[in-house]
């Protein structure tokens, strides 16, 4: 009996070992093997200063006087090789433009100008050389000429000079035709008118000019090329940019002095352009310039309160002295609107001379000979193009033969 309880004993204890073994290894399987945490090894520091009671005491070093320092010998500065510099690197002042001579300009310019031919010229030369010159053809001569701009009372005046020259002279070949409609063409234009643009300083100062016109017929430009012309003919000249109404009129007028050398006096955008007009001139009598050019404002001839202000600006100008000239800018394809326009500006301000634009194109060349008669003032400057050498005095000789050609 004894035996038996000692065997069963035995066989619990061996079974409770053998469930120990079992479950201790699951564990082991589940738990996931520890990994060794990475050492980091910070870098080494400078040591920092101690202060107070964790100061280290000084440790004295060994020093040398003065006599016991060695020099190193003196060795021969080394110079520096010169090196080339770019274009880059060197900013150059823009050279200044050489504005094309006036003398004769308008005779180069003439291919340009004999585009408006086609409608007066040649259209009169193929009338007036029909072998009989009836009324019908006296009335297409007075057709062509008012439909080319030249204006009522000239048309009349011309047709009845040549009518009468013709019959008198008995002129048929197209060489006489053709001498014969150029000195009435000149004479009808005026050849004796004085065209100077009267630029030259006096002892008031420098010469003022004024120059007006309406939004859109190229006045800043005009006056930019206009200052080309002055200083090609010598005169040293300001510019005052008074049109503060017309967005990036003043840096325009800028650009254009620039390229010649000529200074511009401008003011805010919207401000008064009587004043920057008056500094503009006080300035041109301090730099003893020869001619003070100022761009005023494209007034609208339909709105009585800036034209109102033109006359300011001149009144206030003459502060300083006379102004010179007040030169209208007209746009040339506009035709019998510009007279209107002219004959307003005349009312607000003497003007003494008349630029017109945009005359190589499809402007009739008899504009010259209405708007002179218009205004009783000479045309004084004509544009024949977007060049900036493209404005030209004007000459009645070299015009005619533009305009009948050859």
């Amino acid at each position: 009996m004894e035996y038996v309880i000692l065997a069963v004993v035995i066989a619990v204890i061996a079974i409770g070992a053998i469930a120990g073994l079992v479950v201790s290894g699951r564990r082991r399987q589940q738990l996931p093997p520890k990994s060794q945490a990475p050492v980091i090894t910070a870098p080494p520091t400078p040591q920092e200063p101690q202060v107070g009671e964790e100061a280290a005491p000084p440790t004295e070093e060994p020093r040398r006087t003065v006599e016991e320092v060695e020099l190193p010998e003196a060795e021969a500065e080394a110079v520096p090789e010169a090196v080339p510099e770019t274009a880059a690197e060197v900013e150059e002042a823009p050279a200044l433009e050489v504005p094309e001579p006036t003398a004769g300009r308008l005779v180069r310019l003439r291919s340009r100008l004999s585009r408006s031919q086609n409608s007066l010229g040649k259209g009169l030369l193929s009338l007036l050389s029909r072998e009989h010159l009836d009324e019908d053809t006296w009335e297409e001569v007075e057709e062509t000429l008012l439909t080319a701009d030249v204006g009522v009372t000239p048309t009349q005046e011309l047709v009845e000079r040549l009518r009468t020259r013709v019959k008198v002279l008995g002129t048929r070949t197209p060489d006489e035709l053709r001498g014969l409609l150029r000195e009435e063409l000149v004479e009808l234009i005026g050849k004796d008118a004085d065209r100077t643009v009267h630029s030259t300083k006096h002892q008031a100062g420098p010469a003022v000019v004024l120059v007006v016109g309406v939004n859109g017929v190229g006045k800043t430009t005009t006056t930019g090329k206009l200052a080309r012309v002055l200083v090609a003919d010598g005169r040293k000249v300001v510019l005052g940019a008074a049109d503060t109404f017309r967005a990036a009129a003043a840096d325009q007028l800028q650009t254009w002095g620039e390229r010649v050398g000529a200074r511009t006096v401008r003011g805010p955008e919207g401000g008064d352009p009587a004043s920057i007009a008056f500094d503009a001139v006080k300035e041109g009598i301090a730099e003893g310039a020869d001619t003070v050019l100022v761009d005023t404002a494209g007034r609208l001839h339909t709105k009585t309160g800036l034209m109102d202000e033109l006359g300011k600006v001149k009144r206030v100008v003459e502060k300083h002295g006379p102004v010179d000239e007040v030169l209208l800018v007209l746009d040339a394809t506009t035709g019998q609107n510009g007279l209107v326009q002219a004959r307003v500006f005349a009312e607000v301000v003497d003007i003494t001379g008349i630029v017109l634009t945009k005359l190589d194109g499809t402007a009739k060349g008899g504009i010259v000979v209405a708007v002179q008669r218009e205004l009783g003032v000479p045309v004084k400057l004509i544009g024949l193009g977007e060049g900036a050498d493209d404005l030209a005095p004007f000459e009645p000789g070299a015009f005619v033969d533009a305009l009948i050609g050859d």
